[in-house]
């Protein structure tokens, strides 16, 4: 295989897919079991949750066309680069990525109807479920930061990139948000006099890094993979942070190229746009799925379970070991139950092979 070819692929595959750090993993660990190599991996895991079709467009909508271009293109470089640099430096490292058990083919249950309301249900309901708890927090913090930071403050400390790359970096590194979540946050600091490409920086570093993708990053993969992650991710941070600012300064600081596009459409739009997409990300609170557990099988708990994909994953890995019947995962109190035939050591084995952390709640 062409090494260059498939670290493209993965980076171009991964750019538009709206899934974030937690869900990534999984299907990265699933493309290892379909014979990917490091290179390409490490290009999916920084590609995919630092951008996607859905952050494009609310970065567009909030922080205007500069940064909704450099955060495709920095997700590209910055994919290529890990890729093409893991490639050359851990080609002759045996592979230490456990295989992911494979779960058996989906069945066919309808047809392009059911397809079609598939869609909808995830674009809707399942996408916004994920990023409904992250996208909350950013707008609360973007509203604290709007009303209580006052903009001499911002102007001093974060006008300068001397001080503010380095900070966004310490802040945007260990503390995770989702792409979406991240865009409100960043948006109230550079209105309050921040430099762009320090929230270009924020906007990166933050959706690209979190526990749980470390964990897979440097347990799976290795410490140098761990380091290579890192380290590149700093570097295409301040690259395209400097370059943000650079083509900003350029522009004469026009803030038509950093700031909300929403002036084209309607009042009576926004309003409604804003009422409806209020009503999904409130959605998830009011109406609660309760799984009930039998009591007859294995519990597990999995700390690190977040969303949706988290679940799902888990449901998949578990549902393909040999001599599972039954499998009830509940996402709100981090609790999966597996009734079964199924070795304990198995199920465990496959849980932590999708990427999570296991503990036994029962023996």
């Amino acid at each position: 295989h062409n090494k260059f070819s498939s670290v493209l692929k993965a980076s171009l595959f991964g750019i538009p897919l709206p899934l974030c750090s937690c869900g990534v993993i999984p299907v990265a660990a699933h493309l290892e079991k379909q014979g990917a190599t490091k290179g390409p991996i490490l290009s999916f895991l920084i590609s995919t949750p630092t951008t996607g079709v859905d952050s494009i467009l609310a970065t567009y909508s909030l922080l205007g066309p500069l940064l909704a271009i450099m955060r495709p293109v920095a997700a590209l470089f910055n994919g290529l680069f890990t890729g093409v640099l893991a490639n050359a430096v851990m080609e002759d490292e045996p592979d230490e990525i456990a295989c992911v058990p494979q779960a058996p083919p989906a069945k066919e249950t309808g047809g392009i109807g059911v397809k079609i309301r598939r869609i909808f249900e995830y674009a809707f309901l399942e996408l916004v479920a994920d990023v409904a708890r992250w996208l909350i927090i950013g707008i609360v913090v973007g509203g604290v930061i709007s009303y209580f930071v006052p903009t001499s403050l911002v102007e001093q400390y974060l006008g300068n990139p001397w001080l503010a790359y380095p900070l966004m970096l310490l802040i945007g590194i260990p503390m995770y948000v989702c792409a979406t979540g991240s865009i409100p946050i960043a948006a109230s600091l550079i209105l309050k006099g921040m430099s762009p490409g320090a929230g270009f920086i924020f906007l990166f570093a933050g959706p690209a890094t979190n526990t749980a993708t470390l964990s897979f990053v440097g347990g799976k993969i290795g410490k140098k993979a761990l380091a290579l992650y890192l380290g590149t991710i700093l570097i295409s941070g301040v690259l395209f942070g400097a370059l943000t600012d650079y083509i900003w300064a350029l522009s004469g600081n026009d803030l038509r190229l950093v700031g909300g596009q929403m002036e084209m459409l309607p009042e009576w739009l926004k309003i409604a746009s804003a009422v409806i997409l209020g009503i999904f990300i409130l959605r998830p609170y009011l109406i609660k799925e309760k799984v009930e557990m039998s009591g007859k099988g294995l519990l597990l708990t999995v700390p690190d379970m977040t969303c949706g994909h988290c679940k799902k994953s888990i449901e998949n890995a578990v549902t393909a070991v040999e001599g599972v019947q039954e499998v009830s995962v509940d996402l709100e109190s981090k609790k999966v139950e597996i009734v079964g035939e199924a070795a304990p050591d198995r199920v465990i084995s496959a849980i932590k092979n999708a990427g999570y952390t296991v503990e036994t709640a029962n023996s």
